[in-house]
């Protein structure tokens, strides 16, 4: 029955690995109305779960908590099938984890993989799977444990006729389009595919995140501004113009008012009779560098092994990597004896200075969709996925990080039922909005580069820009350079055929020097 009630068809989940993001599932879960099992290989995270049940008043299902795995997969049996949702870190975990259960799995159990997995491993499970009539659908998970609570943005792939199965409960539980009210889940294609976007969409969020925390330097370390002012000048943001409804805007202005109390957060935190909050945090991202988080690095691999340029989410994730090792940092810092960011002196208005600094987050950030969809875009055509591109869109317009209503607003027409467009910048809205801001984003790399301030997001868009429209790039002299040493060959310019020219290796080569 296509109307049939998600909770009534499937009664009961099974949730693997109940940490931050886990455990948020399982009470979303239980407050829709489906009874819920977990398990975690740390006993702490089950008691911590079934604990807090016990305590809550507005748990519709029950939460039954088991330290054995094969009683927890036995608790799912009963119905018409096995559902699992896993929330345990990517690799080798998750292939213990079904190795486990595989002996108690029935031809129609459907796993849910709401980890940050790399969709070739998905895909590999899914054909593994698949040959015992078990269906493995690789479920990207965005937003946060917040979200993970409250609805968060849902990018399923996997087998058509299973996803049918489990999208009315999906669209339960995903966050909704405030605009429409639309669930922001939708099945994005065969395979890995769903995996890949909610890859990408952690490449994006990288690009984001580096050019928003460059940009609140550049205010604090470089215009004098204190964290309040900031504050506030982010919430004006997001609350018009081309910033509004973002996401990362939006939680910034809060942590920038977030200020130390005598009682801190309730958990240790935060404690203190003044100060803020943010001056208790460290410079130092390690993520990356322990590869608890792997989604960025892989969007950064899968860009350079399919030809597709993405300068701003690799610069933020370098920046990132180095945070990481601070301990190195405080040894080369010693011997580079590099400048710290300095104040902005001169004739430079604060305000209008202010106001192109927001033009150049705005061009980094509609940078990040461009170069994260074009990816999608590349893949989707190698991959035979066919990813519907506006739909994606759709599915990052509430309960996602990289959430950015204007941003929104401005790709999903173009892009609705497109499942290829290898240049975002074909669209013309898009190619005006970005030169419309590149002086603004010029004079902030300029100003910033004069003192010293940290830009490597923001100034890798604005070269990406440059070399993206540019017609006279130095790669003219490389070619020759190449073809000198490694007879590489090249194509002459305006010779029809090979001016533009498919991309091709060219018909010429030049004996530079007889070997």
């Amino acid at each position: 029955m296509p109307n049939e009630d998600p909770i009534k068809k499937f009664k009961r989940i099974g949730v693997v690995g109940v940490g931050s993001m886990g455990s948020m599932m399982t009470f979303a879960f239980s407050e829709m109305g489906l009874d819920v099992s977990v398990w975690d290989v740390e006993k702490a995270n089950v008691d911590k779960v079934t604990n807090w049940a016990k305590s809550a008043n507005d748990v519709k299902g029950k939460i039954s908590g088991f330290y054995d795995i094969n009683e927890f997969t036995k608790s799912l049996e009963g119905g018409e099938r096995k559902l699992f949702m896993f929330s345990i870190t990517h690799g080798d975990p998750a292939d213990q984890v079904l190795n486990l259960i595989k002996p108690d799995l029935n031809a129609g159990d459907i796993v849910l993989d709401g980890g940050n997995e790399n969709y070739r491993r998905t895909e590999r499970r899914q054909k593994e799977c698949g040959e015992i009539g078990v269906f493995w659908i690789g479920v990207g998970v965005s937003g946060g444990y917040q979200s993970a609570r409250r609805g968060p943005s849902l990018s399923p792939s996997g087998d058509a006729k299973a996803l049918q199965l489990v999208m009315p409960l999906l669209q339960k539980y995903a966050a909704k389009d405030p605009k429409s009210g639309t669930p922001c889940v939708t099945r994005i294609g065969p395979g890995g595919s769903g995996h890949f976007v909610k890859m990408v969409h952690n490449g994006i969020e990288g690009g984001m995140l580096s050019a928003l925390a460059e940009a609140w330097s550049y205010m604090h370390y470089g215009l004098g501004m204190g964290y309040e002012e900031i504050g506030d000048t982010f919430a004006k943001w997001n609350s018009a113009g081309e910033l509004r409804g973002n996401f990362l805007i939006n939680i910034g202005s809060e942590i920038l008012r977030t200020k130390k109390t005598p009682q801190g957060d309730g958990h240790g935190e935060g404690i203190g009779n003044s100060g803020f909050v943010l001056d208790d945090v460290l410079d130092k991202v390690v993520q990356d560098d322990d590869n608890t988080e792997g989604t960025p690095l892989w969007s950064l691999m899968e860009s350079a092994s399919r030809h597709v340029s993405c300068p701003t989410l690799a610069a933020a994730h370098y920046m990132r990597i180095a945070s990481g090792n601070r301990q190195e940092r405080v040894l080369a810092s010693k011997k580079l004896q590099m400048p710290s960011p300095q104040i902005i002196k001169g004739d430079q208005n604060k305000n209008s200075l202010v106001e192109k600094l927001r033009k150049a987050v705005y061009s980094s950030f509609l940078s990040s969709f461009c170069q994260g969809l074009e990816l999608i875009s590349r893949a989707s055509e190698d991959e035979g996925w066919n990813i519907d591109l506006g739909n994606c869109i759709q599915i990052w317009r509430a309960g996602c990080i990289i959430q950015s209503d204007y941003i929104a607003d401005l790709l999903q027409p173009p892009l609705t039922s497109k499942t290829s467009m290898s240049n975002m910048k074909f669209i013309d809205t898009v190619s005006q909005e970005l030169r419309s801001n590149f002086d603004a984003l010029k004079d902030i790399v300029i100003e910033g580069t004069k003192t010293d301030q940290y830009m490597p997001a923001i100034s890798a868009t604005l070269d990406y820009l440059k070399y993206e429209g540019g017609l006279v790039l130095p790669t003219k002299f490389m070619e020759a350079e190449m073809d000198y040493f490694g007879a590489h060959c090249y194509n002459k310019p305006g010779v029809e055929g090979e001016d533009p020219g498919p991309v091709m290796k060219g018909p010429h080569h030049y004996e530079w020097k007889v070997a």
